[in-house]
């Protein structure tokens, strides 16, 4: 691979992307619904399992989460793409303060019920199935084509940085109780939202006509997906990583019953994955992907579930940082080459529905992952289930690259084979 002199390189090509003013508040918006996101989940992960210590809990709050945003998914796409995107976002993570504002509330009543909990989860899910795919279409539209690797590089970087503030900031705030807790992520969400409304970037085409609601633009995301085969492997590799090697939903477990830390010490654990993520995401800032990226890809992905093997065998608090954060350096490579793969190839005027398909594969397999993880937790323990993840994530990776031979194969980010 014949890479381009340094000395060539212009000094600020790190930074491309954050030239463009409103890139750069599209990218704080994604930090602060980032760290009310995290600081919320350390929230609920800690008050459930300290109050019921059952895994079944744990798995069940990722199944609550998942139903909205399955329910919503295709309907959220079209609104993306019939109406103003930086509203559909601002409006959509208004309700997620509103969301946090409850459970705030409600904590501080000391109600005697999870399901209340569970409500807000919904409300919470559903805020995010509208907000994503609105917000994951409007970053085309702010940076030009030749930046658009790097804007997907340092957006992802923000919600990585996110991810590494906020769980640590949930585990101190915890010190001072539950209502410290989902106050603050109450106050990140309508941060965010203001954030996205200070974007001045015209972001519907002018004299564009509302598509009317029908099952074939409901779904036309979803055959353009099926119609790219690399595309669409890239995308469901994601989801059985995910749903297999996801371990986040345990850390509870893991902090209380095998580390012994307390919530301070789970929400370190929880920022470990970013703080890899994000070294990794810098990297490829200024030494981008250039070849062989679907072999990148399905490599990327084994990695991450060999990492998950050793986190699941771990039981010291240092190695499981160190394993949490090679599996967030791994997942953070496959994030800039899924990513950018779906947005170079969809056209503006299917964004939208294009990336409600995307939060199908990717973000509802998070909380169905939650599930998976909780359930196999109970019946195996969850030191076994972390490790069963892990198997099945390499196994995945393997299984894909023979059935996706155009994913294997594929050479650049912008298309074609090495």
């Amino acid at each position: 691979m014949a890479a381009a002199p340094q000395a060539e390189q212009p000094s600020t090509a790190g930074y491309a992307a954050f030239t463009h003013r409103d890139f750069r508040y599209h990218a704080g918006f994604r930090f602060f619904t980032g760290v009310a996101m995290q600081i919320q989940n350390v929230g609920v992960g800690w008050y459930l399992y300290s109050e019921t210590k059952s895994a079944w809990v744990l798995g069940f709050a990722g199944l609550v989460a998942f139903f909205p945003s399955l329910v919503f998914a295709l309907f959220t796409g079209h609104v993306a793409d019939n109406f103003n995107r930086r509203i559909v976002v601002s409006i959509a993570f208004l309700a997620c303060s509103v969301s946090a504002l409850l459970l705030t509330v409600m904590t501080a009543v000391e109600i005697s019920s999870i399901w209340p909990v569970y409500f807000c989860m919904v409300l919470t899910s559903a805020g995010r199935s509208f907000g994503n795919p609105a917000a994951n279409a409007i970053t085309p539209m702010l940076v030009p084509r030749a930046h658009f690797a790097n804007a997907v590089t340092w957006y992802s970087s923000s919600m990585q940085l996110a991810t590494i503030s906020g769980p640590a900031i949930g585990g101190l705030l915890y010190v001072f109780g539950p209502v410290a807790v989902f106050g603050t992520a109450a106050v990140c969400f309508l941060l965010g939202a203001l954030s996205e409304l200070l974007i001045r970037t015209k972001l519907r085409p002018e004299g564009k006509k509302r598509d009317p609601v029908s099952l074939e633009s409901l779904s036309a995301g979803l055959r353009f997906i099926w119609s790219k085969s690399e595309v669409f492997g890239a995308l469901t590799l994601d989801l059985v990583a995910v749903l297999f090697g996801g371990a986040t939903a345990l850390l509870p477990m893991v902090a209380q019953d095998i580390l012994h830390v307390d919530a301070f010490g789970m929400g370190l654990l929880r920022s470990a994955p970013a703080v890899g993520a994000i070294g990794m995401a810098v990297a490829l800032a200024y030494f981008p992907l250039r070849r062989k990226v679907g072999k990148t890809l399905l490599l990327t992905v084994a990695a991450y579930g060999l990492a998950t093997i050793a986190f699941g065998l771990s039981t010291s608090f240092g190695l499981s940082l160190a394993f949490l954060a090679a599996m967030g350096a791994a997942n953070s490579i496959s994030v800039v080459i899924r990513h950018t793969m779906v947005q170079i190839e969809t056209p503006d005027e299917m964004r939208g529905r294009v990336a409600a398909v995307n939060s199908i594969f990717t973000g509802t397999s998070n909380d169905l992952g939650d599930f998976e993880a909780g359930a196999t937790a109970a019946l195996f323990g969850v030191g076994p289930a972390i490790v069963l993840g892990g198997v099945a994530t390499i196994c995945c990776a393997g299984l894909w690259g023979h059935l996706f031979p155009a994913l294997r194969d594929r050479d650049t980010l912008l298309g074609g084979k090495g």
